[in-house]
């Protein structure tokens, strides 16, 4: 009896041991396979989210990236026998293919994923028939609620266990939690990101954009592929005072949820900032804006249009061969007449022309937060040849992106400062950021002559060939763009120009005090000129802008 407190201590420390070892064994013998799978296989699923990545919202709170705890299911080849029928049964509970799952089951390999996120039919079904080989695992998983949506706004959390493209790439480091050191380059964020964030759970992004005016963007793309046959197009709106992005929209886009199934990652690419394309008539007001603040030329002025001008042994034409006569600066916007541009650069002059053009900020990129913005340096224009400052005056070769265009129409907007485009406007972690808008210091064109360009473009929709664009009871500024695509832009080793064209319209509402700013790009559409295909869209859109910001008229009609 004088031992049984050291006996009872003796039995519970067998006890332990025996459940101790008896846990090692199903763990380390019983269960080695699984655990070995799932611990190799942690490695190749591609979208599974260690710790709680962060969430991006819409401006207006609307979830567009989140993560949701949920069972995948894998397979070990190794302790497959059946593979036929294991295949049969996966296949007819998951709803792929048969071909793709023996593919999985033929490698030499203890881990290949097969299905993320399962529906809770799926993992019953998998559960009740205990097939051999066949394990479910639960992970948190990212997850895109809008589908399609903004899709080349938000990229994607992929391979590598990183965001690739768009937010998701931009925002990565921020996103996962991890410690930021003070940056000082230029753009709407960097400069902002001088704490840090190592709370385990990364940081909330709210955007600028608007859910609303994004979808209607997005609907107008898919309308303008039904009805003009688009190859391609983007839409992008802007607060041009502020910077901030209020849509940035894509056709066609993808589903992120699904973006492994995409076999062209030329998809994946975001239009608006990382394809070059030539803006057409577009880009005349900034021909006029230059010539006018040098006071070269004046809204007013005049000069006698003859059709075409001759340079060397090129000869320029009007659209359509087009012969206007005596004509204003203004009605060369209105009627976008080549040989007007062209007129005006010559009073300016070339190398303030191309000072113009930088400063407007063609040959650097925007710094828009997103990731892969690209630029051109335009080392052909540079080159100095007579034909092609004359060409580049109606927006011919010449390179930029939708943005860049957008970005310069803000200095007409914005009394002559630009702004830098924005998407992310508020951070919270561990500490909350605040974006602020970035105007620049810089004074581009005079206050005196971003009006006068105001005005002028508000002519173009009001008396121009534009003018199915105006909305009655206010003044909109405006132009359209209209160019043909070279041929290496289509990935052909040839020189010169192809029948497909870029049809554009920019502007901005009401002219004179500016809530918004709307750019539409159509790649190659069913009509010859863009006042048959990018003006609708951007009247429309235009319109409906002002109903949802309820914006009072300028005048009663």
């Amino acid at each position: 009896m004088k031992n049984w407190r050291i006996n009872l201590l003796f039995i519970l420390i067998i006890s332990f041991g025996v459940v101790v070892i008896g846990h090692l064994v199903y763990y380390q013998i019983i269960q080695k396979d699984f655990y070995k799978a799932l611990a190799q296989g942690q490695q190749k699923i591609f979208n599974i989210v260690k710790g709680e990545r962060g969430n991006i919202y819409f401006n207006g709170g609307e979830i567009l990236a989140t993560n949701i705890k949920a069972k995948y299911v894998f397979v070990c080849p190794e302790e497959v026998n059946d593979k036929q029928y294991i295949t049969e049964e996966l296949s007819r509970i998951l709803n792929i293919e048969k071909e793709a799952l023996l593919s999985k089951l033929d490698k030499d390999s203890l881990f290949e994923k097969v299905k993320s996120q399962l529906t809770d039919q799926e993992e019953r079904e998998i559960e009740s028939l205990d097939l051999e080989g066949v394990y479910l695992g639960e992970a948190l998983f990212r997850s895109y609620p809008q589908d399609s949506m903004a899709s080349q706004v938000i990229g994607f959390f992929g391979g590598g266990e990183m965001g690739q493209y768009g937010l998701e790439g931009y925002y990565d480091d921020l996103l996962q939690g991890k410690e930021l050191v003070e940056q000082k380059e230029k753009g709407s964020i960097t400069s902002f990101l001088s704490s840090s964030f190592n709370t385990g759970k990364g940081a909330d992004l709210f955007l600028t954009i608007d859910y609303n005016i994004q979808f209607m963007a997005e609907d107008l793309l898919k309308g303008a592929k039904q009805d003009l046959n688009i190859e391609s197009g983007q839409i992008i709106v802007m607060d041009p005072l502020t910077g901030k992005i209020l849509a940035l929209a894509s056709y066609p886009n993808f589903d992120p949820n699904n973006y492994s199934d995409i076999e062209d990652f030329d998809i994946f690419q975001n239009s608006t900032i990382q394809k070059l394309f030539e803006p057409g008539s577009g880009f005349k007001p900034i021909t006029m804006a230059s010539a006018i603040d040098q006071n070269k030329i004046s809204p007013s002025t005049t000069y006698v249009d003859t059709g075409k001008v001759t340079i060397g042994e090129y000869t320029i034409e009007n659209y359509n061969s087009r012969v206007f006569g005596e004509q204003t600066m203004t009605n060369v916007l209105e009627r976008s007449i080549n040989t007007g541009a062209v007129f005006a650069e010559k009073q300016l002059g070339h190398d303030l022309f191309l000072e113009y053009i930088d400063s407007f900020g063609f040959f650097e990129p925007t710094e828009i937060d997103l990731q892969g913005e690209v630029f051109s340096e335009n080392k052909t224009f540079k080159r100095g040849y007579e034909i092609n400052f004359a060409t580049a005056s109606f927006g011919q070769g010449i390179e930029i992106t939708p943005i860049q265009l957008l970005r310069a129409y803000s200095a007409i907007a914005n009394k002559g400062k630009m702004v830098n485009p924005y998407i992310v406007e508020e951070i919270i972690g561990e500490k909350y950021i605040k974006v602020e808008p970035e105007i620049s210091s810089r004074q581009v064109i005079s206050e005196k002559t971003a009006s006068q360009v105001t005005a002028m473009l508000v002519s173009v929709l009001e008396n121009g060939y534009s003018k199915s664009a105006r909305i009655p009871g206010y003044y909109i500024a405006g132009k359209t763009g209209t160019a043909q695509i070279p041929w290496s832009a289509l990935g052909v080793d040839q020189k010169g120009y192809s029948d497909k064209t870029w049809q554009s319209a920019i502007g901005f509402g009401p002219a004179f005090e500016p809530r918004f700013m709307i750019l539409v790009k159509l790649d190659n559409p069913g009509t010859r000129t863009a006042e048959y295909s990018a003006i609708p869209l951007f009247k429309e859109l235009s319109k409906y802008i002002i109903d949802y910001y309820h914006i009072p008229p300028d005048y009663d009609f």
